[in-house]
């Protein structure tokens, strides 16, 4: 039993990601069934909300297959930085309360931005940017800086496939 706490303490995200993903895929499940329920009425308003409510669940599975493919191809990433010993070292000073200390991350920010800009071709680059931002706090930069280190991967991975 102890083996089994630690594999999920281990996997907490994992398992996290997995019960959402289940949640939403139940919801739009209902959703589907619910649209396909008012197409069948014989009321023109009923008909026009289930066709609406139809869009829902096709967005929400969109969605949802988008960001599981990120976060996929994200920690494939992860892995091969980790076995390259790519990955950015967190040694971070911190405050009482855990949170990165902002200046700190800011400072160290700069290497890693001159990294990306020395190397714009090299998706280890935009993916040590991409922590960089996460760590000062930019989490929307961080993500636009983790896709663009997929979308190189990707291509990479394409191109050493031909």
């Amino acid at each position: 039993m102890g083996n089994f706490w630690s594999v999920l303490k281990k996997n907490r995200t994992k398992v996290w990601v997995g019960a959402i993903t289940l949640l939403l895929v139940l919801y739009l499940v209902v959703s589907l069934q619910r649209s396909i329920l008012l197409l069948g009425d014989a009321n023109l308003i009923a008909k026009a909300i289930g066709a609406a409510y139809l869009v829902l669940p096709l967005i929400g599975a969109w969605a949802m297959i988008r960001e599981l493919l990120f976060g996929a191809r994200t920690e494939q990433m992860a892995k091969v930085l980790e076995a390259e010993g790519g990955l950015p070292v967190d040694e971070l000073p911190r405050t009482p309360a855990g949170r990165i200390v902002r200046a700190a991350a800011d400072a160290e920010f700069e290497k890693y931005r001159a990294e990306a800009e020395a190397a714009p071709g090299d998706w280890r680059s935009w993916f040590r940017l991409s922590c960089a931002y996460d760590a000062s706090g930019d989490r929307k930069r961080a993500r636009e800086s983790m896709r663009d280190a997929v979308r190189l991967f990707r291509s990479q991975a394409t191109t050493a496939g031909r």
